[in-house]
């Protein structure tokens, strides 16, 4: 799991603005806890406590990231068979020229 902090901030603010190679990087991540919790959220009881504890251990033990992903954001792509995040090149950065992007989950 890369950039652990910076994935609970996007489940967190919804966006996050970053530098294109990051934003890359969380994406897959991202994605996969997301469909880790639609799948917890269609399961029984013992399937959703399993995959809420797989989840909170990818993502730090964050209780309140963990409980977001599990009760908003996952049951809004429940028809959604994939691609939960947008990615927006924003353009270089001021200073050092780093090519930046805009992370956002999609919305329906």
């Amino acid at each position: 799991m890369l950039r652990v902090t910076q994935i609970r901030q996007l489940f967190e603010h919804e966006k996050i603005t970053t530098t294109q190679t990051k934003a890359y990087a969380m994406r897959n991540d991202a994605e996969k806890l997301i469909t880790i919790a639609k799948k917890g959220n269609q399961g029984d009881k013992v399937q959703k406590m399993n995959a809420a504890r797989l989840a909170a251990s990818r993502l730090g033990n964050d209780r309140e990231i963990t409980k977001k992903l599990f009760d908003d954001i996952a049951p809004r792509f429940t028809n959604r068979p994939g691609g939960y995040t947008r990615l927006l090149k924003t353009g270089p950065r001021l200073g050092d020229n780093a090519e930046m992007a805009l992370l956002e989950l999609v919305s329906e």
